[in-house]
């Protein structure tokens, strides 16, 4: 074999290298299509997305609307607690302003007895002048414990008569008295307030 057909057959012919480059262009077509596919992916995915959140969206909205339905009943029961505690103090108040007028009146109606011999002995005359003083600021000393308790003596004598107030046990006139006035008070009558605690007894013109 001579030189130059060695060399021939030593040369690097084209087919091996055009095998070599067909992978190559493959791969790169491949890479080529991936970004396309990812964006279709991502396009697919946004309507997921969009649907999860408005799910999320509408139970947040839920558990708002049934936090404030429970503050709407809480608020509900407090405020009826409330008026409860309230009417509870009012009728609490009442009631103990009630028992100590009753014991009030109670004492009163014990005392009024004292209070009416100390008046008829104020009245009877008698040269004891001491006496009478001693009688004068005790029935004074009566009658100041009774304004401090809140009692106080029903006007009678010169009225007109009152049912709710006097009690007319017989008529008597006098000069110038109209017809259903009072003329005399035989009976001093007290009430505590607008709470009669006795009558006054009078007589009246006819």
């Amino acid at each position: 074999m001579t030189e130059a057909e060695n060399l021939r057959q030593n040369e690097p012919t084209g087919e091996p290298l055009g095998k070599k480059e067909k992978p190559k262009k493959a791969k790169r077509a491949k890479k080529e299509n991936e970004p396309h596919v990812e964006t279709e992916t991502r396009k697919e995915s946004a309507p997921d997305k969009i649907l999860e959140a408005e799910a999320r969206i509408a139970a947040a909205e839920a558990k708002l609307a049934e936090a404030e339905a429970r503050t709407a009943e809480l608020n509900e029961r407090l405020m009826r607690t409330a008026a409860e505690y309230e009417n509870h103090r009012k009728r609490s108040a009442r009631e103990t302003e009630s028992a100590f007028k009753n014991g009030v009146c109670f004492s009163a109606e014990e005392l009024l007895p004292v209070l009416d011999t100390l008046n008829t002995a104020a009245n009877v005359p008698t040269t004891d002048e001491e006496y009478k003083k001693g009688v004068l600021l005790t029935l004074a000393k009566c009658e100041e414990v009774f304004g401090k308790l809140g009692i106080s003596e029903i006007e009678a004598e010169g009225k007109a008569f009152d049912p709710e107030l006097h009690n007319a046990v017989m008529q008597k006139p006098a000069d110038g008295a109209e017809s259903g006035t009072i003329t005399v008070v035989m009976q001093k009558g007290y009430k505590l307030g607008e709470r009669v605690i006795r009558h006054a007894m009078v007589a009246v013109a006819p």
